[in-house]
């Protein structure tokens, strides 16, 4: 295996000195030695809740090729790279990691869909040439230098993944990345409560693309609020800006959707090209973040034929629109359970309403971080809940609200939280059903799909 790091690539991007004679040959990098790999550097992270060098001597135990530190403990061990700050020292890597790579950068931000759409890229960009992605939602402080520190030396493409609940987040990330391709999916609701308005969540968003080279592409939905901030971002690196969406006269966009079992038709038009698109994933949502996929690839000088065939491989992930069959089969359940804003709600709920079913069923949780606007966004969808869903259950605080604006007929039960909701759920089920299950991933919606999952039968419709 081709060495991610060695010896003197280590010292002379962090800075750091090695504690004795040794010849690491880095392969991985990991923060957690529950996951560490034989010939991972593992770099020992200070955090709130926990000290990685409190790990040393287990990821030396289980093969890491080296540790960086900024405290031996008293280990004496000679594999241990010092510098000033363990943080500090990964973002080098990851500044490094950008330096030399010579191929192309794609990030990705927005409210909802961000990492759905980087698993699209990761298939997309994959059927083009070797391609390198951030792993699960690594799109924080340190997930993002995470990625690009693990980035191999020879790949043709690396998608990483930006996200933020604060001002001022995007900007630092969006440097350390540099992309050539700034991805926004949605504007939406999400960290309300921590930006104060929708317009300074454009604003924020936005940040990514003003870290574009000129020349550089930003690909923005057609449909967004922040229109102006996306021109204006775009104006300072003398970026192009193409729009994606379903309007005909976006430079990017769909035609002819249509829903299939379990997924969707459509064609994917960008400038004067198009190609048809088979999608195992349902909602327009999902073909919207599939047509960003390939708005990517065009962007590139992809062969558009190839990644959209490579699309249809896609499988939505864990808690992010995966269908299955539950109780023997008997119902369908719509796993929506990793996360949730106003946006994505509505999204899942349309979703919903057209799976075939004797009574649809939504199971909702609190949505988080919306601060003074909780009430007002848990009750604007109280609406759509009612459109999309015969019967809704509630657990939270927050979405007492929703419950409460909901007409009788359609009030399932509310529950302080998830696993005191989860079997008044599963007791109401029915043969023919179909249910969602959504929520941020505070409110442990989790324990429903749980429930949910255990049943091995259901009474009759």
């Amino acid at each position: 295996m081709t060495a991610l790091w060695t010896r003197d690539e280590l010292e002379a991007a962090t800075g750091g000195k090695f504690a004795g004679p040794c010849t690491p040959v880095v392969t991985g990098i990991s923060i957690d030695t529950r996951t560490i790999a034989p010939g991972d550097l593992f770099v020992a992270l200070k955090g709130d809740n926990s000290d990685g060098h409190a790990h040393i001597a287990v990821a030396l135990d289980k093969g890491a090729a080296a540790v960086l530190v900024h405290d031996t403990t008293g280990c004496t061990d000679p594999r241990l790279l010092m510098v000033t700050d363990t943080m500090a020292g990964l973002q080098a890597l990851a500044r490094a990691a950008r330096a030399r790579f010579a191929g192309k950068m794609v990030a990705v931000t927005g409210s909802v869909g961000k990492t759905t759409t980087k698993e699209m890229l990761r298939l997309c960009l994959g059927a083009l040439g070797p391609t390198h992605a951030a792993e699960a939602s690594y799109n924080n402080h340190w997930g993002v230098p995470l990625t690009l520190a693990r980035l191999p030396r020879d790949v043709a493409f690396c998608i990483s993944e930006i996200g933020m609940n604060h001002p001022g987040e995007i900007l630092p990330l969006a440097s350390m990345v540099r992309p050539d391709i700034a991805v926004i999916t949605t504007i939406g609701s999400a960290h309300l409560g921590y930006m104060g308005s929708v317009d300074a969540i454009a604003q924020e968003k936005a940040e990514l693309i003003t870290a574009l080279p000129t020349g550089g592409v930003a690909i923005v939905p057609d449909d967004a609020q922040g229109q102006s901030f996306f021109a204006a971002a775009a104006r300072q690196p003398n970026a192009t800006l193409w729009h994606t969406g379903l309007k005909r006269d976006s430079f990017v966009h769909l035609s002819g959707l249509k829903a299939l079992e379990g997924g969707s038709q459509f064609t994917a038009h960008v400038g004067s090209r198009s190609v048809p698109v088979t999608l195992h994933a349902p909602g327009t949502h999902l073909a919207r973040n599939a047509l960003t996929a390939l708005a990517v690839c065009a962007a590139l000088g992809g062969d558009l034929s190839k990644a959209a065939q490579a699309l249809t491989s896609f499988r939505p992930g864990k808690g992010r629109g995966a269908l299955a069959q539950i109780a023997g089969g008997n119902v369908t359940l719509l796993d929506e359970s990793y996360n949730a804003s106003s946006a994505s709600i509505r999204a899942a709920l349309d979703v919903l309403r057209h799976l075939p079913a004797t009574r649809r069923i939504a199971v909702l949780g609190d949505m988080r971080e919306l601060g003074d606007f909780s009430i007002s966004e848990h009750q604007a969808l109280a609406q759509p809940a009612a459109d999309g869903a015969d019967l809704v259950f509630c657990c939270g605080p927050h979405m007492k609200s929703l419950f409460d604006a909901l007409p009788k007929t359609a009030q399932g039960a509310w529950a302080q939280d998830a696993a005191t909701l989860a079997p008044l759920v599963c007791a109401a089920l029915r043969k023919g059903d179909a249910i969602l299950v959504k929520g941020s991933l505070g409110s442990r919606m989790r324990d429903v799909i749980t429930a949910l999952n255990s049943l091995s039968a259901v009474e009759p419709a």
